[in-house]
């Protein structure tokens, strides 16, 4: 089995920020990134400490979203210099890890 060091990168948007659609874009059609999952969180809160949830009762359009893409060390950095600097994003976070992939 092949190992390739990645970085991961995670960005935490909401939907309200309508974001979502500007930024898989980016990453597919402009940067071509090796992978991307998002993920829509069921509650959850930032910096302005506002609480939001999905209920029932007030079914909420302002989600906590996660996107979350890897790529070589490199490309990772310069994916998130220029998404840092083309949109508001508050919170990015990255780690190192690495990708297991079956040798042909």
């Amino acid at each position: 089995m092949a190992h390739q060091q990645v970085t991961i990168a995670r960005l935490y948007l909401r939907e309200g920020e309508h974001l979502l659609s500007k930024v898989m874009k980016f990453l597919h059609e402009e940067e071509r990134v090796a992978g991307v999952t998002v993920l829509r969180g069921m509650t959850g809160f930032s910096t302005d400490g506002k609480i939001r949830t999905a209920s029932l009762v007030a079914l909420s359009l302002d989600l906590p979203l996660v996107v979350e893409f890897y790529d070589e060390p490199d490309r990772v950095e310069t994916v998130i210099q220029e998404l840092l600097r083309r949109m508001d994003l508050s919170h990015v976070v990255t780690w190192s890890g690495v990708r297991h992939m079956k040798e042909e």
